[in-house]
């Protein structure tokens, strides 16, 4: 089930067709001025001067036996044909036609989609809420609402905005900061990047000709992004987004990166080696001047929550269970969930800002279970 999702994303990417946000049929995007090389991602990216050197000492740690420091776990209460997203003392319940998102906490409302238009994303973060619901036609812009959790205050986020939405694409919030795609002059396909609090929004980078991005991951400190071109198979680089740049990363092997998170200090970034083979994945870790092999990991499992990264584990040989597992600021690899017994499954987790939540689906009994970070 999760290489067919991989395998339908890369091809999403590689169409490069929903980059413009009215017309799915329309050619990749054409960015208004030549970027720079370090704004132009794929084969051949060129690093700035500021970009991370390459030729840091590198050693490994034991993925297999990192340290295990299971979360305290509890019960959501709800079947994991929905979509529980708690933090903050808000939890968010996602049904499972994914046409309505009921939010509970200090008030209690609800985010509904139509027959057209399903909830896509939930993100949620100390004080912020934002709905993404999708046009399954993939003709429309995306639609987000977005909730002042402290006031309660709402605003939709649209194609008509002043920064528009575009049709699908990535989005990501964190501190107050949301970051999605969205279209710039002459049709770019741009990075747009809101500050909630303040009412601002910016696009403060655009790819390249015939490029698009993915995978954004906003920390405290920076936002990671995956790019990709239109080549068959398409060659993917990682990179930060700052003051206006993008910049190549040049840890991982050519073409083969899939996401990128910074984190104090360094970057946590997984590659995936084999395109046959999209759901398997291999994190690593820059900390300091020292690379750190973390070993393999599902695709589109990597996460930033409350100052550690986490990743998910499928069972390396039969009788193991799935894992949770995370890089901690310290430099700790821990695992922090395991599935019950027999085959399984994890869902990726899912950041509440405090909290972080998981759907498990194993032999013995599927569950959805939520933990506090401390």
């Amino acid at each position: 089930m999760r290489a067919a999702a991989a395998a339908t994303l890369l091809c999403g990417l590689l169409a490069v067709a929903g980059c413009a946000a009215d017309d799915p049929g329309a050619g990749p995007p054409e960015p208004t001025t030549t970027p720079s090389p370090s704004s132009s991602p794929g084969s051949g990216t060129t690093p700035t001067e500021t970009a991370p050197s390459a030729s840091a000492s590198t050693s490994a740690t034991d993925p297999s036996s990192p340290t295990t420091s299971l979360l305290a776990w509890e019960a959501t209460g709800r079947p994991v044909e929905e979509t529980v997203t708690t933090g903050g003392g808000w939890t968010v319940v996602v049904d499972q036609e994914r046409s309505l998102a009921t939010v509970d906490g200090p008030r209690s409302f609800v985010i509904a989609g139509d027959k057209r238009f399903r909830i896509s994303e939930v993100l949620l973060d100390t004080g912020w809420l934002a709905v993404v619901r999708s046009d399954s036609l993939e003709e429309r812009p995306d639609v987000a609402t977005v909730v002042d959790l402290t006031t309660g205050n709402r605003s939709d986020l649209t194609g008509r905005s002043q920064v528009p939405t575009t049709t699908g694409g990535t989005w990501a919030l964190q501190g107050g900061v949301l970051v999605h795609a969205s279209v710039g002059p002459d049709r770019a396909y741009c990075l747009a990047r809101r500050d909630l609090a303040a009412g601002s929004a910016e696009t403060p980078w655009c790819a390249g000709p015939r490029h698009g991005f993915t995978h954004a991951r906003v920390t405290p400190d920076g936002l990671g992004l995956m790019t990709f071109d239109d080549q068959r198979p398409s060659c993917r680089t990682l990179g930060t987004v700052a003051d206006g740049t993008f910049t190549g990363w040049p840890g991982p092997a050519d073409c083969q990166g899939w996401e990128l998170v910074p984190i104090a200090g360094g970057l946590v970034w997984s590659e995936v080696p084999r395109e046959h083979a999209l759901d398997e994945a291999e994190v690593h870790v820059r900390s300091g001047d020292t690379d750190l092999d973390l070993g393999p990991a599902t695709s589109d499992t990597l996460t930033w929550c409350a100052g550690a990264t986490y990743f998910v584990r499928d069972p390396q040989t039969a009788g193991e269970p799935a894992r949770l597992l995370r890089w901690t600021d310290a430099g700790a690899l821990e695992v922090v969930y395991e599935s019950k017994g027999g085959q399984a499954f994890l869902s990726a987790p899912r950041c509440g800002g405090d909290r972080i939540t998981l759907s498990a689906f194993a032999e013995s009994g599927d569950e959805q279970v939520s933990a506090p970070l401390g």
